[in-house]
């Protein structure tokens, strides 16, 4: 399973990359085989303010529909409207094509609060 290590992830499986004041964020490979099929993902509209730990969205899938939650807080900067025609691109590359939202960090130092690679696979027994 891949972590790659220049990301930050949190306990409800998400990951984010953060460039300056934008952070991409995803879901991780794990959280995508646990969900299996993604079928339709609701993401959340441009301009949308959001706290740390907010849902942004949700993520169905043919086991489960799951919320997404916000790894840090933020004002949605660009949504990935691929997602609308091809959701299954969170299952084949969930750090690459399958991100969902891009965010303006608020407070950079929430990012300390997020675990990194090797705490995340401790986390989820890999």
């Amino acid at each position: 399973m891949n972590f790659p290590e220049n990301l930050k992830y949190t306990k409800d499986h998400e990951w984010i990359l953060a460039e300056g004041k934008t952070g991409t964020v995803g879901i991780t490979e794990h959280a995508q085989g646990e969900l299996g099929d993604v079928v339709f993902v609701e993401l959340p509209s441009v301009g949308k303010s959001l706290k740390q730990h907010d849902s942004f969205g949700t993520i169905e899938a043919v086991k489960a529909v799951s919320d997404l939650y916000a790894p840090v807080a933020g004002t949605v900067a660009e949504v990935n409207e691929d997602l609308a025609a091809a959701p299954e691109a969170v299952n084949k590359d969930p750090y690459g094509k399958g991100w969902m939202i891009k965010i303006t960090i608020v407070n950079p130092q929430e990012l300390a609060s997020l675990m990194d690679a090797a705490t995340y696979r401790k986390l989820i027994g890999k």
